[in-house]
């Protein structure tokens, strides 16, 4: 906010005395003169009176009795305001208000709304920084604006956490800025243990739903955490997070997690390399992700497992079933198990709408009973892995919406829940120095975390 500051009522600083020096002659007549003068002086101030005193007391030079006296040396005391108390003009006033973009809004129907001036938008809108931002403007963009009755004297604007844009009216104009929005990271620490659901486990521990989902992504390769799940199950996570102006933001990445499954133990560390890409590895330098995905579809429940003497539910016959149905609600997102490329995708018999996936290995994955493919999803193009390659629904023979997943190497269907999949690169040789070198402290300090839940949970077991 523009809060000109208004100038002192009085200057009440002594002005400086430039006249010339007399000489000493005169000097030494002004020394001898001085007590007949000074008494002179207070028998004036007795019989005087004025109405207000002045403003300042005059400034007195002094020196020591007897002594040669030079101008040179003589001490100027300090003016002592005698006066009224100082006094500042009141800073202006301004009203304030919060635009916050809507679907089909406008800069321009928002300021005519508010009674704003238009022609100040338009002068902003020329400025460089500010006419780059307007052209962006988008549904939840928030401009928080200072006006003197409808005349724009600032406004400012959140680009992202860490920047802003800021107008301000000068005397000259408008001046447009994008400035920075310092962050602050902090480092934090929890401990749950499992009785029926991480999610439940997770949210008694204080950990938000972003968390929740990073830790079970972390994992996902090595844990089901629908089916592989058991009570007494525990993790310790540490966690970043974004504060702003003394206020919580949000959380921000895991700095490193550790998760006990059935008697087994599974370590994520982060690190960020040269290029600012993250990934998650354990203590030993491996990757914790997978080339693959055990599960490339959010699902509520496994509706048939990999059986190759299933009965089929339609056709009512010894069927084999050489892959895993995954049961989720229609329009759920189907993901890439890996990095492939789209060998297939159209209509394929029982499996109704498919996608089939070439990997590296001679590996082969199938998608079927899709109610739509997702259009990145085209034959010979490259996909990542969840990658999002069509959505769940129930064409072909099915009797419900769901995924039907194939794994298949070397052309032989395996069970794509208990294959040992191949592992992702581990960490680049040029980076494993430095990964192990900042690993280390992180891994300490979990270790100490670790100990003080150890400690307090035998306490309470007492």
């Amino acid at each position: 906010m523009h809060r000109p500051v208004s100038p002192l009522l009085h200057d009440y600083k002594p002005s400086a005395d430039k006249s010339p020096q007399k000489s000493r002659a005169l000097q030494w007549f002004a020394v001898g003169l001085g007590i007949p003068l000074i008494g002179i002086a207070m028998v004036s101030m007795v019989d005087s009176t004025t109405s207000q005193a002045p403003p300042l007391a005059t400034p007195v030079m002094t020196a020591s009795a007897g002594a040669e006296v030079d101008t040179d040396e003589l001490v100027e005391e300090p003016a002592v305001y005698t006066g009224e108390p100082l006094v500042w003009a009141p800073a202006p006033e301004y009203e304030t208000l919060t635009l916050t973009i809507r679907s089909g809004d406008t800069l321009d129907q928002l300021f005519r709304k508010h009674k704003l001036d238009i022609g100040h938008l338009a002068t902003i809108a020329r400025l460089d920084a500010a006419g780059k931002q307007f052209r962006r403007i988008k549904p939840g963009d928030v401009f928080e604006i200072t006006h003197d009755e409808g005349k724009l004297v600032s406004m400012y604007s959140p680009l992202t956490l860490t920047s802003a844009l800021k107008i301000d009216r000068q005397e000259s104009g408008f001046a447009a800025e994008i400035i920075d929005r310092p962050i602050e990271v902090r480092k934090k620490l929890a401990y749950g243990v499992i009785d029926t659901s991480l999610f439940e486990s997770a949210v008694g521990a204080g950990l938000s739903d972003k968390l929740i989902m990073n830790i079970a992504g972390i994992f996902a390769w090595d844990v089901d955490f629908v089916l592989d799940i058991r009570t007494g199950d525990n993790y310790y996570v540490q966690w970043e997070e974004i504060w702003q102006e003394g206020e919580f933001v949000t959380d921000g990445e895991i700095i490193a997690a550790e998760f006990n499954n059935n008697g087994r133990t599974h370590r994520a560390i982060r690190f960020i390399d040269d290029t600012g890409r993250t990934d998650y590895y354990t203590p030993d330098g491996h990757s914790v992700r997978k080339a693959f995905i055990r599960a490339p579809v959010d699902f509520t429940r496994i509706s048939s497992n990999f059986n190759p003497n299933r009965r089929h539910p339609i056709l009512n016959r010894i069927r084999a079933h050489r892959g895993v149905d995954y049961a989720a609600p229609r329009g759920t997102p189907i993901k890439a198990a890996g990095d492939g490329k789209v060998i297939f995708r159209g209509v394929k018999g029982g499996y109704g709408n498919a996608v089939i996936l070439q990997h590296g290995g001679n590996i082969t994955t199938l998608y079927g009973h899709m109610s739509k493919f997702a259009a990145k999803a085209q034959v010979g193009r490259r996909v990542r892995q969840g990658q999002t390659i069509g959505y769940v629904g129930a064409t072909g023979l099915a009797t419900a919406n769901h995924l039907h997943y194939e794994y298949r190497l070397n052309g032989v269907h395996r069970n794509p829940r208990t294959v040992k999949l191949p592992q992702a690169d581990p960490i680049a040789d040029k980076y494993r120095e430095q990964f192990f070198t900042t690993s280390e402290p992180i891994l300490q300090e979990l270790e100490r975390f670790k100990s003080t839940q150890l400690a307090a949970v035998a306490y309470l077991d007492k």
